[in-house]
């Protein structure tokens, strides 16, 4: 582990501590423009999930809809909430083949895409001491009156996330402030995703505001349109 991930571990809360949870839980809302670009506006305004943290899996219930989705990186089922199969996609990421920011989507789409950006979200900077991640801290970032550090992230085929190549930035207290990456399941368009409003949730330090830009030339933020902002209500981790 590279110094600059160490410090950003141990900010968020350390591995000793992490390594003591196995799930977590949140109740959380998922809106922003490109909802409506893909024709899904609000599908995911009022949800709930639990996820795996040591295994890419994630489940959302799309509250007062009686629906769930079911998010593995090689398969995607949309069931009832009593478990009745609606809906399935195998190799998932296949069904964006071609696709643009403009491309909308149906159900499987949704629940592949918040499946696997949600998981990513909701572990890092963690997720970067995992088994085939490569790091290696670039030089530094002047925003927002502070010096953030930058790691650039290679992230393994065996995860699914939004591109291989990301970098993480991380301002004087460790606490991560702006992922960016480009969307490779979006025709390779690029966002900033700024982290705030932190909590301290047994020990590990969250991010409980995530909302995501357009970069300019000089990658800096395009203030309009948000194009996802997603608000955690309440979240815990259990060793269970």
């Amino acid at each position: 582990m590279n110094d600059l991930l160490s410090v950003a571990v141990n900010a968020h809360g350390g591995l000793s501590r992490w390594n003591q949870f196995k799930t977590v839980k949140a109740n959380l809302s998922i809106t922003g423009a490109i909802w409506e670009v893909k024709g899904k506006p609000d599908v995911l305004k009022d949800v709930s999930m639990e996820a795996q943290l040591h295994t890419e899996r994630l489940t959302t219930h799309l509250n007062g809809k009686g629906k769930r989705t079911a998010f593995e990186p090689n398969r995607i089922l949309v069931e009832t909430e009593d478990g009745r199969l609606l809906e399935s996609r195998d190799d998932p990421r296949s069904a964006f083949r071609g696709h643009t920011r403009q491309t909308p989507w149906d159900d499987m789409h949704v629940a592949y895409f918040s499946g696997y950006a949600l998981w990513n979200y909701l572990t890092i900077p963690f997720l970067y001491t995992y088994p085939g991640f490569v790091t290696e801290e670039l030089a530094p970032w002047e925003e927002n009156g502070e010096q953030w550090r930058r790691l650039k992230v290679i992230v393994p085929d065996s995860i699914a996330s939004h591109s291989r190549e990301q970098v993480g930035y991380f301002g004087p207290d460790g606490l991560l402030r702006r992922h960016e990456y480009t969307v490779d399941i979006m025709g390779g368009g690029s966002g900033l995703n700024y982290a705030a409003d932190y909590r301290n949730v047994d020990g590990i330090v969250v991010p409980t505001k995530r909302r995501v830009y357009t970069p300019d030339a000089n990658k800096q933020k395009i203030p309009e349109p948000v194009l996802v902002a997603i608000d955690i209500r309440d979240i815990a981790f259990s060793a269970d």
